[in-house]
């Protein structure tokens, strides 16, 4: 296993984590918030972002058009059974989606989820390392490298890793001061 493979793996877990917390409500409209959102369309699942537009006219509202008017009840549906909390709006045309103000104790909950989100990227990390480690060794078994190679290689593997691990702490510290700032 290669350097640059191993570093492009754990670049992705830590993109994968960023785009987890982009999920997470700040208490401020934000489009990704709907990311996860997939609606049952003609027997299919289908993310929202491809059955309408979604807009954002003011820091505390998003408002969704659907491309196909037929498709509104599934995409309120869809929000009303999704883990968001938010209830929304349907004026038969555009749905709109009221953010409300976050309670201290709601900030405290999703700074919870934050860290756990954060916890899943670094345990990915860990797999990653721990599958490179691996692959090194099975090299030095078989004679493909030496064991001083071995050794630098693993070195350099860790040092990546808490690399990695660092950005991981790093997004969770920005997304936990966003979530706590009122």
């Amino acid at each position: 296993m290669k350097l640059a493979e191993v570093e492009d793996h754990m670049q992705k877990a830590v993109e994968s984590t960023q785009r987890s917390f982009n999920t997470i409500r700040t208490g401020r409209a934000n489009p990704s918030l709907l990311d996860r959102i997939s609606v049952e369309y003609y027997g299919a699942p289908t993310s929202l972002k491809s059955l309408a537009s979604i807009n954002i006219p003011d820091a505390s509202t998003i408002t969704i058009q659907p491309f196909d008017r037929t498709s509104i009840s599934l995409i309120e549906k869809a929000i009303q059974l999704s883990d968001l909390g938010l209830t929304p709006n349907n004026d038969g045309a555009v749905i709109r989606l009221n953010i409300p103000q976050l309670t201290s104790d709601r900030r405290k909950e999703l700074v919870k989820l934050a860290a756990k989100l954060a916890e899943e990227g670094k345990v990915s990390i860990r797999n990653i390392r721990r599958d490179a480690v691996d692959a090194v060794r099975k090299q030095e078994k078989s004679s493909e490298v030496s064991e001083d190679e071995s050794r630098d290689l693993q070195d350099k593997i860790q040092k990546m890793t808490d690399k990695f691990v660092a950005r991981v702490e790093e997004v969770l510290a920005a997304k936990e001061k966003d979530i706590t700032t009122v």
